[in-house]
């Protein structure tokens, strides 16, 4: 099942794409009788993800057209962000070799090297990517993310799916002259507002069954800047939810986001993409935000 976000008059509502048609929530509730909700986080919460997924395989022919006829073109949507406040945000740092080699930086080989982002920092597709006046280099960063679809603690890598909503193409940012001061400004140099653009579409589990061959890529301006496959990451998106899982507990709409194949430098007035296989494009503008005072902040 793929779910995509919009904007509809002033809010965002989710609805299952069926072919190249939309299909709100609102109108499968009324032909399938059902009461579903609107809402992509206030549907994880609920445990109902599942039994939405099975009244779209299962519907009949009959209702199947009648809400094609009331559904919209998805060429005629506004996409939005899933949703707007995940409780966590994980990052992955450096989860491909390759990137490493960009940083010159020491890949992780026993652990992955994660860190968190506050949801403050996000945005969807289409919003504006602003460049800090604090920094003078932002990368952007295409991934595939993991959206957890139930409560779960101190999981086992193979019951590790069970716990997945479904994945997400996400661009994450970095102030990586920040980054590189001292490895220690790594929170403010990730968490700087609209670091983090989150797809408008989520593909079920079910959606990939061949998870390790989709490839995920980074774009600028229309440019392939590096692509890679999920069989390249030094840590799979299964191992990265139990090993998470074991730090703390991941909650319903909490994100992974599994690393990038490569980071690109954006600039004002750059259009930064994230293409993953089988995945509506992720794209935003950039813009340099107000150049404030530079001077000492203390």
């Amino acid at each position: 099942m793929k779910l995509i976000s919009r904007r509809v008059e002033g809010r965002e509502e989710i609805g299952v794409l069926m072919g190249d048609v939309v299909v709100s929530l609102e109108q499968l509730n009324h032909h399938c009788q059902k009461n579903f909700e609107s809402s992509m986080q206030s549907l994880l919460e609920s445990s109902r993800l599942e039994e939405l997924r099975q009244t779209v395989l299962t519907m009949e022919d009959e209702t199947k057209q009648a809400c094609l006829r009331d559904g919209i073109p998805l060429h005629d949507c506004e996409l939005a962000p899933l949703y707007r406040r995940p409780r966590k945000i994980w990052g992955i740092g450096l989860n491909y070799v390759e990137h490493a080699g960009d940083l010159k930086a020491v890949l992780p080989t026993e652990e992955p090297a994660s860190f968190m982002k506050a949801d403050t920092t996000l945005i969807g597709p289409s919003d504006v990517i602003e460049l800090p006046w604090q920094s003078e280099r932002v990368t952007a960063e295409a991934e595939i993310g993991v959206v957890i679809g139930k409560e779960c603690r101190d999981v086992r890598v193979e019951e590790a799916a069970s716990y997945v909503a479904g994945f997400v193409a996400v661009i994450d940012m970095t102030a990586e002259d920040i980054l590189q001061k001292n490895p220690r400004f790594l929170t403010r140099a990730k968490n700087f507002d609209t670091f983090f653009s989150l797809g408008g579409e989520l593909q079920t589990v079910d959606e990939i069954p061949d998870l390790a061959s989709i490839k995920v890529g980074t774009y600028n301006n229309g440019h392939l800047h590096r692509e890679n496959i999920v069989a390249n990451m030094t840590f799979n998106p299964w191992y990265l939810v139990s090993f998470h899982s074991q730090v703390m507990t991941l909650l319903p709409g909490d994100i992974i986001s599994t690393g990038t194949p490569g980071a690109v430098v954006i600039h004002d007035g750059d259009m930064a993409e994230c293409r993953i296989d089988g995945f509506l494009p992720l794209i935003n503008p950039v813009r340099q935000r107000w150049a404030g005072p530079k001077e000492d902040a203390r």
